[in-house]
């Protein structure tokens, strides 16, 4: 199985210097918790979540007006929609991360796929595997 074949594709995104009150306005209307951040030319710089709105502004007394470059993650995982399940799987397990963004072949973001997509679609070993290294205790630094 492909990441394309479970992918989220075409998902919102922002800007580095759009507001936390836009990419959580973008998370509302989409019911998502996490919009990627692109540069001009579409291509992924950065993934900014909920949590990092809410623990990385709000509870540090950050306003809604607060870029979301300040509170994203910039050591963004990326995948292609070619890419094995399987593979992309094991790259988020390694770096225990929840979303891994879908590049297309000029680098531009086309997708997301999240560990919810996975356990829509993956084997029943797959998702097994990835929550439960996703969520080991001791976390790495990066992204979401």
């Amino acid at each position: 199985m492909q990441v394309q074949e479970i992918m989220s594709r075409n998902p919102a995104c922002c800007g580095r210097a759009d507001t936390i009150r836009d990419a959580a306005q973008i998370m509302a209307e989409k019911s998502v918790g996490s919009v990627p951040v692109v540069n001009d030319m579409g291509e992924p710089v950065g993934i900014v979540t909920d949590r990092d709105i809410c623990c990385g502004a709000v509870a540090q007394g950050k306003g809604v007006d607060t870029p979301v470059s300040e509170v994203m993650s910039t050591d963004v995982l990326t995948t292609t929609p070619d890419e094995d399940v399987a593979a992309c799987c094991d790259k988020m397990e390694e770096r225990q991360v929840r979303r891994a963004i879908v590049t297309d072949e000029n680098g531009k973001c086309c997708g997301i796929v999240a560990q919810a997509d996975v356990a829509r679609g993956a084997s029943d070993q797959e998702t097994a595997d990835l929550v439960q290294e996703i969520s080991k205790p001791e976390r790495k630094s990066g992204c979401c």
